[in-house]
């Protein structure tokens, strides 16, 4: 007879049956993870499609798609809507400073201090409360654009600066109000 393949390679008959019974195993492995994957595909899909046909279908889509329409209109309206009121926080105090001071030598515990509220535009106030042994002065500045029409003391000049090296984080005087996005 003549010598097979297998035994001019050196390989016996067993060896090569038990070699092809692994990958047959190996295969039918994955094709049994393969076939479970492909049915959670179709039950999902089933799923997705039951009950609707290709109108149906087209309603929930377009529906879904007006809400997002409404949705973006409201967001829009909302930013206006914050435009409004960063714009109308000009005209508020949110520029505040406070100096602490001894107005009268021997007095202890700095009782007096000066008050600086501004806006935006630095127009606002300085308030000076002058606090000795047996009397409280107060004394209030107005300040328009970082200025005062009469002269201020040194821990009056010291607030006002403070007040108006603030800057506003959220304000953009050049942001328009209603924009066409």
């Amino acid at each position: 007879m003549q010598e097979s393949i297998l035994t001019k390679l050196g390989i016996s008959t067993d060896t090569a049956v038990l070699v092809l019974l692994v990958l047959v195993l190996i295969f039918l492995a994955l094709m049994i993870f393969w076939l479970t994957k492909y049915i959670k595909l179709c039950r999902g899909y089933d799923l997705f499609m039951r009950g609707k046909d290709a109108a149906s279908l087209e309603d929930t889509v377009s529906g879904l798609i007006g809400r997002v329409e409404k949705l973006e209109d409201l967001e829009k309206a909302d930013k206006d809507v914050m435009r409004l009121f960063n714009r109308s926080i000009v005209n508020s105090y949110q520029k505040v400073a406070v100096i602490h001071y001894n107005a009268f030598e021997g007095m202890g515990g700095q009782a007096s201090f000066v008050l600086a509220m501004l806006d935006l535009n630095n127009n606002g106030f300085l308030l000076n409360v002058i606090h000795s042994r047996n009397t409280c002065y107060t004394y209030l500045k107005e300040i328009r654009e970082g200025q005062a029409e009469v002269v201020l003391g040194n821990e009056e000049r010291m607030a006002l600066m403070q007040a108006i090296k603030k800057k506003d984080r959220f304000f953009d005087p050049d942001e328009e109000i209603l924009d066409n996005e």
